[in-house]
């Protein structure tokens, strides 16, 4: 990783010493014979790797260290405070760069930050990596969809980004136009979509390192002919060498998160049973590492329905799989004795406690009759489901209980009660509480705010229910990286 921070106060002291090393000539005159001065050799300025090397030395270090020498020279001040200048520039785009932790974000800012670099307005870059880990993908700076739609039309081997990406030999330090519309052997249709979008230069450089490999190549575009200078291209390519080394991370951490996201849908049910008198909807949302939320919902004899939602302690690989057995085993318990809720969760604690000692879970279990309207539910330690309808919007009282795996025998009593026509019971888990990032008691009142605020229209579709719940409690979306919270949102709407 190129430590920037360092680079800075490498060259800081190099100024530090520039400006000192008058003083320190005069001190080894005083304690030198003069026969020897003349013998050694002046020290000479710190060079850093990667950075402009071509500093001349300063008038007092070349001249005989008889003489006195001068102060520093004003051009070396300013070429090492141009350095400064530079350096911390980089470090401040590095920074923000490193700060994304998503791939859409930091492809957004690298694109702007070479805009900066290169003194360029527009730009477009192609994130295409050669293993196919990640979906190829566009972006663009300060271009429409249309726009990008018209570059896409030019034939790929006549674009300095076609090439590039490519990995053709001319092109590992990127390639320079400077006045696109003046090369005679440019391709007509790249003259007409230049000369259509108002760009007459161009500077593409492409995403790769040798540990990364390629990755794509971006391309930032000039309104007039120009070109970027070498200490722009210079810096350019640093931070895109950095950049290209975050978004192999980023790529690597993206396809962690889908397989976790693939493994947690094949635990839960592929669909939903189509029961008379209920309509059913499910909205499921893993955490990046993999949790341990889950919801069922299985049709029981005589017409009736069974449904779950529950949280196995913990994330990742362990609790994904503890989540599946659970469910599994709960299913089995439902067909057998799915009338009693309360049946169902103490074998399911007793098989827990048994085989898991070490892993607590909560749950909740409801036995639905549709068609005679009536829900008798139990919970261990779950959060209490919400009924939604014309004329009440309110949570269903349950009892205090323990969740599985924490008592020595669990036990709680049964709640009855009756959905009325027209009315959507929502069983969800605690991450949807959690992720609002409020206290319990504020996210309940979030909860239940979102639920009334339900459109007239929109109560008769469990879905909508369902999606306007979690766009009102989480107006940031389901995808924020920052929480490893899953979500389990099951709505059932009463005909």
């Amino acid at each position: 990783m190129l430590d920037i921070g360092l680079l800075v106060r490498v060259h800081v002291d190099a100024l530090i010493v520039a400006q000192n090393h008058m003083g320190v000539c005069d001190a080894i005159r005083r304690i030198t014979p003069v026969g020897k001065l003349a013998a050694m050799s002046a020290p000479h300025l710190p060079k850093v790797a990667g950075i402009d090397p071509e500093v001349p030395v300063s008038t007092h270090t070349s001249a005989p260290l008889t003489e006195v020498p001068g102060p520093p020279g004003p051009f070396i001040q300013d070429r090492l405070a141009g350095w400064v200048s530079d350096l911390t520039t980089l470090h401040e785009l590095t920074e923000r760069l490193a700060g994304t932790n998503t791939l859409d974000g930091a492809l957004n800012e690298l694109l702007q930050a070479g805009a900066a670099l290169v003194g360029a307005r527009r730009g477009l870059l192609v994130l295409e990596p050669a293993t196919g880990e990640v979906p190829s993908a566009t972006l663009g700076l300060g271009l429409s969809h249309a726009e990008l739609g018209h570059i896409e039309t030019v034939p790929r081997a006549a674009t300095a980004l076609g090439r590039v990406l490519d990995g053709l030999p001319d092109t590992a330090d990127g390639i320079t136009s400077p006045d696109l519309l003046g090369e005679k052997d440019l391709d007509p249709r790249h003259r007409e979509v230049a000369a259509r979008l108002g760009y007459a230069a161009s500077y593409a450089l492409p995403l790769a390192s040798e540990a990364a490999g390629r990755l794509g190549a971006a391309v930032w575009l000039y309104d007039e002919p120009a070109e970027p200078a070498q200490k722009q291209r210079h810096l350019a390519g640093l931070y895109a060498r950095y950049a290209t080394e975050h978004l192999a991370r980023l790529i690597e951490l993206e396809r962690a998160r889908a397989d976790v996201a693939a493994v947690a849908e094949e635990l839960l049910p592929s669909r939903l049973p189509r029961i008379p008198g209920v309509r059913l909807a499910a909205r499921h949302r893993t955490g990046p590492r993999g949790g341990g939320d889950w919801y069922d919902a299985l049709p029981l004899p005589d017409r009736t329905l069974g449904l779950a939602v529950g949280s196995v302690g913990g994330s990742g690989p362990s609790a994904m799989a503890a989540m599946g057995r659970l469910r599994a085993s709960l299913r089995a318990y439902a067909v057998m004795e799915g009338e009693d809720p309360v049946a169902v969760l103490s074998d399911l604690e007793l098989l827990l406690r048994l085989t898991e000692p070490a892993r607590t879970a909560t749950a909740l279990f409801a036995y639905c009759e549709p068609a005679a309207r009536k829900v008798v539910l139990a919970g261990a330690g779950h959060t209490p489901p919400l009924i939604l309808g014309e004329r009440r919007c309110e949570y269903v009282e349950t009892t205090l209980s323990a969740p599985l795996g924490m008592l020595a025998c669990w036990e709680a009593p049964s709640v009855e009660f009756s959905p009325a026509p027209g009315e959507t019971v929502l069983l969800y888990t605690d991450g949807l509480l959690r992720r609002t990032g409020d206290a319990m008691d504020r996210a309940f009142a979030r909860l239940h705010s979102a639920a009334a605020s339900v459109p007239t229209s929109d109560r008769h579709d469990p879905a909508a229910v369902a999606d306007h719940v979690l766009r009102t409690v989480l107006p940031d979306g389901l995808d924020r990286s920052d929480s490893a919270e899953d979500v389990v949102i099951l709505a059932a709407h009463f005909d």
